[in-house]
């Protein structure tokens, strides 16, 4: 009788502690996948620019199911992803605990390949639409380089480096709205 007890009491706590669990429902309105990998760079700001959440993920899965947009306030939010080489941006609107992700608000980025080898700085840039590329390269704080180029589709350039001067460099990319910076040494 006694073990009978225990076990109505332990489903009771169970029960209870479900339940308490499940009172709000969540809602996500859309059918396309953002996938994440885990140590992908997250960030949550609303449209007056203010950082709401910043953080690299724990876990790889569907934004989705990682993340629970609904107890945000209402309104639109834009969130980016940045992985290896290129940045995820969505938009979503949260009303009523409902998140829509906007799909025609959704863009992706490339981010500059940047590369040395020996003393040549090799710089990938690949873009959907015609862009301006700004490429900077500074030894020390010493401007040494500066141009603006078109990408379209892609860029590929290399900068042959003096090999006898040793030292800091710094190459900065402007692209997308973004600035990219990448230090080097020779």
């Amino acid at each position: 009788m006694k073990h009978l007890f225990k076990n109505i009491l332990v489903l009771a706590v169970m029960f209870g502690t479900f339940t308490s669990f499940g009172t709000e429902s969540i809602e996500i309105s859309s059918n396309s996948t953002f996938k994440i990998t885990k140590g992908d760079l997250i960030s949550v700001t609303d449209y007056s620019g203010k950082t709401i959440y910043s953080g690299r993920t724990k876990y790889t899965g569907d934004l989705k199911s990682l993340y629970n947009f609904t107890n945000l306030e209402d309104g639109l939010y834009s969130i980016e992803i940045e992985k290896d080489f290129e940045i995820l941006s969505k938009t979503i609107e949260v009303k009523n605990h409902l998140v829509t992700f906007l799909e025609s608000a959704s863009e992706t980025f490339f981010k500059p390949a940047i590369k040395l080898e020996k003393a040549r700085l090799l710089v990938t840039q690949s873009v959907f639409k015609e862009e301006t590329i700004e490429i900077e390269i500074y030894y020390k704080d010493d401007l040494i380089l500066s141009e603006a180029l078109i990408a379209n589709p892609l860029l590929k350039r290399v900068y042959k480096l003096d090999e006898t001067i040793k030292g800091n460099y710094t190459a900065i990319i402007r692209v997308n709205d973004r600035v990219y910076i990448e230090n080097f040494e020779l």
